[in-house]
């Protein structure tokens, strides 16, 4: 169940882009939401009251129900296991790539992981909007990072003029293919943007004591906020029809520049009547979780998009075009062969794929693209191939 599993998302960028700065702010702000921090060094991650040498090993409760761990990448999946524990009760999990990691390796150990408790929740490059060009000189490499990043955030925004920071955005989007893009300074991206916030179980709609988390987060708020946010755009759908999924997934192989993220629940209805499929898409990453309909609720679609510079209408316009017409407009019976791709296969538990680190979750027959008419969206974006071809453009 998607539910239950807990992102991982990656966070990478060379060293002085403003990544620490970035996930420092995630904690700030987290009000509620339990995160796990994974970092090859606690030089600058704030926690209060305490000094840390960053010993490899090293783990310490950051006073707000979130975790931090200082690891050698060799031991990420055992401290992914230990993170993952159900007492830990985390809600994300932030892995700090070191200024000069390769961030296609910690990609490829989270989606290899055996982990069950954990699902992939993006590779998010951060890029220093006053150093980009001396950053590509001395490290050549940049462009390939951006080439696999889901998400670039332009951070020091405030430190360049305007036409220059468009000038280095453009650039950026360049290189980064479908990525999506966003600018801001002191790393203050909002953090739903990259992962959904905690309900808290004692929000309601009367007053409540403030605690000093949220004191702490609103003196914070007060002090930055002249300090501009990454801007970005939430498109929700709902349709009372069930789905095509043929249709759905060719709007799912073409969807556009930008759009980040996708959450939600869709309804296939007669292509699969007893389950209703919850989806997680981040970048080029896509799951389906198939599960059965609670009892005697309404069978809606409802779906989130979380993106930048995206056209929302367009969005809504291109899901309108997948709702199932009528009576005449049944999917064929292998429709739902594009969708089973992406469900996570229990077999692979007892019989693991020859390639470990492809993202492709179901072995489907491999004629089955043409039966549904389009190609499969990144089967395996994340393939030596798919560095290969953005390590040509660096």
């Amino acid at each position: 169940m998607s539910a239950q599993q807990i992102p991982v998302v990656v966070l990478a960028g060379f060293l002085g882009s403003g990544k620490t700065t970035l996930l420092n702010h995630l904690l700030r702000t987290a009000r509620g939401t339990r995160v796990g921090v994974l970092v090859n060094d606690f030089g600058s991650i704030e926690i209060d009251a305490m000094t840390v040498a960053g010993q490899v090993g090293s783990t310490v409760s950051l006073g707000n129900g979130c975790l931090c761990c200082a690891v050698d990448a060799s031991e990420l999946d055992t401290y992914l296991e230990d993170l993952t524990r159900p007492a830990a009760r985390l809600d994300v999990i932030v892995i700090e790539a070191s200024g000069l990691a390769e961030p296609q390796e910690l990609v490829r150990m989270v989606l290899a992981s055996d982990n069950e408790r954990i699902v992939y929740g993006g590779l998010v490059e951060v890029v220093d909007a006053a150093e980009f060009d001396a950053t590509r000189a001395r490290h050549p490499e940049t462009d390939r990072h951006l080439g696999i990043a889901d998400l670039v955030v332009v951070n020091k925004a405030d430190r360049v003029p305007e036409d220059e920071l468009r000038r280095v955005r453009d650039a950026v989007t360049g290189l980064a293919g479908r990525a999506a893009v966003v600018t801001a300074a002191y790393g203050r991206v909002d953090p739903e943007l990259l992962f959904d916030r905690a309900a808290r179980a004692d929000d309601t709609a009367g007053a409540r004591q403030l605690s000093f988390e949220d004191l702490y987060a609103d003196a914070y708020e007060r002090d930055h906020h002249d300090h501009p946010h990454a801007a970005y755009e939430t498109v929700s759908f709902t349709a009372g029809e069930p789905l095509h999924p043929r249709r759905l997934m060719d709007f799912l192989d073409s969807r556009p520049e930008g759009l980040y993220r996708i959450k939600g629940f869709v309804d296939f209805g007669a292509a699969d009547p007893d389950n209703r499929y919850a989806v997680h898409a981040v970048g080029r990453f896509l799951r389906f979780y198939p599960e059965p309909w609670p009892p005697g609720g309404q069978r809606l679609t409802q779906l989130v998009l979380i993106g930048s510079g995206t056209d929302g209408e367009a969005l809504l316009r291109a899901l309108d075009g997948c709702r199932v017409a009528g009576p005449h407009d049944t999917p064929e019976d292998h429709a739902l062969w594009g969708v089973l791709r992406y469900v996570p296969d229990p077999r692979e538990e007892a019989e693991p794929e020859p390639d470990p680190y492809g993202t492709a979750a179901y072995d489907a027959d491999p004629d089955d693209t043409a039966a549904y008419g389009t190609d499969p969206y990144d089967a395996d974006p994340y393939d030596a191939a798919a560095y290969g071809e953005a390590a040509d453009r660096a």
